[in-house]
């Protein structure tokens, strides 16, 4: 993935990608499974769409962002929780499960989405990596990036929704950490400035 940026936010999110890419390429599995964590505006949502566009096994995978799962501003466990229930463990089965969208603004589950195990799996949010979704993953990334960074970014991509709620998710993505401790169990990570 050459790139003629010399934005190194950009640079650094490439090289991630193409890690990510060559560690996908060595699992040589039809349907491997991705989990890529990290703390708000880290650059999770943005490496994992570069890991789809550029997805090297046949078929598209399905890129699921926990966003879509989190029921609320103190969802992060519950969505966490969703995805293993609804997504991970029924795809390890080799099973075809759904799992539904959360619309933030009328606050009740959504539409509903159809997961095929045929397919790969790359899921992204905070809270994605803990020690029972680790046992059914193939490559798991903790993407890192400075506060003041993630912040800056966060702020700019969801200004006011999410300005008032920062710290309060930040109390949750600190109670992941500390509880799960995502950067040991993930095989990459990913440095982003």
């Amino acid at each position: 993935m050459p790139s003629r940026s010399n934005d190194p936010v950009e640079q650094a999110l490439r090289r991630g990608a193409a890690e990510v890419i060559e560690a996908v390429v060595a699992v040589a599995a039809s349907n491997p499974v991705v989990l890529i964590d990290g703390r708000a505006g880290a650059g999770k949502t943005t490496l994992s769409r570069m890991v789809a566009a550029n997805w090297p096994v046949a078929g598209r995978p399905q890129l699921i962002a926990l966003d879509s799962l989190y029921p609320g501003w103190d969802g992060l466990d519950a969505g966490a929780e969703r995805a293993l229930h609804d997504i991970l463990r029924p795809h390890a089965r080799g099973l075809l499960s759904t799992w539904r969208r959360w619309d933030w603004e009328d606050e009740v589950e959504a539409e509903a989405y159809a997961v095929t195990p045929a397919l790969g799996v790359i899921l992204e949010g905070c809270g994605a990596l803990n020690a029972a979704s680790a046992r059914v993953a193939d490559v798991r990334v903790w993407v890192e990036s400075p506060t003041p960074s993630r912040k800056r970014r966060a702020l700019d991509r969801d200004g006011d929704g999410f300005r008032p709620h920062w710290d309060r998710w930040a109390a949750q993505e600190e109670r992941h950490l500390q509880r799960d401790d995502p950067r040991a169990l993930a095989t990459l990570t990913v440095a982003i400035p």
